[in-house]
């Protein structure tokens, strides 16, 4: 088995699942609907406890809650508090019926494929309404099952090589299961698994913060601890990443020994396709034991980047928007077509200020290098950009009309040539792996999905729409060239007035 230290195995994988326009033509996979992976994963021997449906609707401005100002520590966590930060990051907040009957249920945040096979799993102490323990949260009936019984805080503290997991009143763990992206997307759904996670961590660590959860975010731990206290098989899911939630109390007593989780599952398909190099992928990016995540989060980081020519300043972002949050994340969805109406250079401005402002987490962002087409924003010329997130300005790269090749780098699709703005989110990825190994490829799919997801909320936030796209890899960083050289494409976002705004 591959070690983290092997950055053979992430840079190959990269480069084996990149798309170009002959790979996409000739892929040759066609989607078997008869197998489509059920949505949600059921213990089918647990019993649900249901979470009340009467709960906080996060009134906080969104662009506050995503770092606009500061908010009270909440003194305690309850089920009701829970019940809220579950529902905005995680929840069924619309169904939409398709001609001939098929029903997809499109959930708080948004996913690839709208397949949603991000997991989320509660690690909780006592609370005043909950017993401790470790529970999976179901979607589909809002209610979370018990799978572990006592407060195992400790354990997954250890795990983690973090002791304030076990003084924090909750940690969420957020996993994937493969099949349930792989069975469209295959080996690449890897990259699909960290960009939805991160997605779902946008809505989460704003929640947090504007309920006072003072949310942490941790990407290094023990993968198979981690696992094993989930009671999950990492050939088939695994941990991507956790969060530490609510105030600090007393320490959790130290574990005994954890017994094996057997509890039933009900199928996701009649049957499944293995993915040997994305379970490849996953299992040479884990760290062995406690000292190897503690070396690895003392990992220097790469060299900070800096213009190559004078970056113009933008607006300064907005401080509100006029929207609550629980409002923004219930009217968000990915937008399916764009007018050519421009957006403002103030909006795109707040879009982009926030979307890349760095979250609480164990290891520092700024990982990933935003680079811009812009067709239609009001006082900018349309043309391709470098955004700098210190500064907050744009460096141009060139000027020029590129709605269309815009359109070709999005995979052909329409909507990357008529958004009046397009984010490609482009990462150091050789100097990531020098620096964090197998697990720095994690890193940069994961930052991309939670800038993109911290965008969407941006722009929903200011009534436009945004949607997550894929790409041609090597083209973009062509079209970038020679500004983007030594980068490789990491995951797009699409800006712009939707055609059908649901608002």
């Amino acid at each position: 088995m591959a070690s983290n230290a092997d950055v053979r195995v992430a840079r190959e994988f990269h480069d084996r699942t990149t798309h170009t326009p002959a790979s996409v033509r000739s892929g040759g996979h066609t989607l078997d609907w008869d197998n489509k992976p059920f949505p949600f994963k059921v213990y089918a021997d647990l019993e649900p406890l249901p979470l009340p449906r009467a709960f906080d609707p996060v009134t906080a401005d969104t662009l506050a809650a995503l770092g606009a100002r500061e908010f009270l520590p909440a003194p305690r966590l309850v089920q009701e508090t829970l019940a809220a930060l579950l529902y905005f990051s995680a929840g069924v907040t619309k169904k939409k019926t398709y001609p001939g009957g098929a029903e997809v249920l499109f959930r708080a945040a948004a996913s690839t494929g709208a397949l949603y096979q991000t997991e989320v799993y509660v690690v909780t102490g006592p609370l005043d309404d909950l017993p401790a323990g470790l529970y999976h949260f179901n979607p589909g009936d809002f209610a979370l099952r018990r799978l572990r019984d006592g407060d195992v805080r400790a354990a997954l503290a250890a795990a983690a090589a973090e002791p304030a997991l076990a003084r924090r009143a909750a940690t969420v763990v957020l996993t994937a299961i493969y099949w349930r992206n792989t069975w469209k997307y295959r080996a690449r759904g890897f990259r699909h698994l960290y960009w939805d996670a991160g997605t779902l961590l946008a809505n989460l660590t704003a929640v947090g913060r504007a309920l006072g959860l003072a949310p942490r975010l941790l990407a290094g731990f023990v993968d198979a601890e981690v696992n094993r206290l989930l009671g999950v098989d990492a050939d088939q899911e695994a941990a991507l990443a956790l969060v530490a939630l609510g105030p600090e109390g007393p320490a959790a007593p130290a574990p005994g020994p954890l017994p094996e989780l057997r509890h039933a599952v009900v199928p996701l398909s009649e049957r499944q396709v293995d993915e040997p190099a994305l379970r490849r992928m996953q299992s040479a990016s884990m760290l062995a034991d406690a000292a190897a995540v503690a070396a690895w989060r003392r990992s220097e980081p790469p060299p900070a980047r800096s213009p190559q020519g004078p970056p113009a300043a933008l607006p300064p972002p907005r401080t509100e928007a006029g929207r609550a949050l629980g409002e923004t994340i219930q009217h968000r969805g990915s937008t399916r077509r764009f007018t050519h109406r421009p957006l403002s250079a103030e909006e795109l401005a707040t879009t982009l200020g926030w979307a890349l402002r760095p979250v609480e987490a164990d290891v520092p962002g700024g990982l990933v290098d935003p680079y811009l087409i812009v067709s239609a924003v009001e006082g900018i010329r349309p043309g391709a950009y470098r955004y700098w997130p210190a500064p907050h300005a744009l460096e141009p790269v060139r000027e020029g009309d590129f709605r269309r090749e815009s359109g070709f780098l999005c995979l052909e699709q329409a909507l990357g040539a008529d958004a009046a703005a397009v984010v490609y989110f482009l990462a150091p990825l050789d100097d990531l792996l020098l620096a964090y190994g197998n697990r720095g490829y994690r890193l940069a799919n994961l930052e991309a999905g939670l800038a993109g997801g911290r965008a969407y909320l941006a722009a929903y936030a200011q009534r436009f729409g945004a949607s997550g796209l894929t790409f041609y890899d090597s083209e973009v960083v062509k079209f970038f060239a020679p500004h983007a050289r030594g980068l490789d494409a990491v995951f797009v976002t699409a800006l712009g007035r939707p055609a059908r705004p649901p608002f």
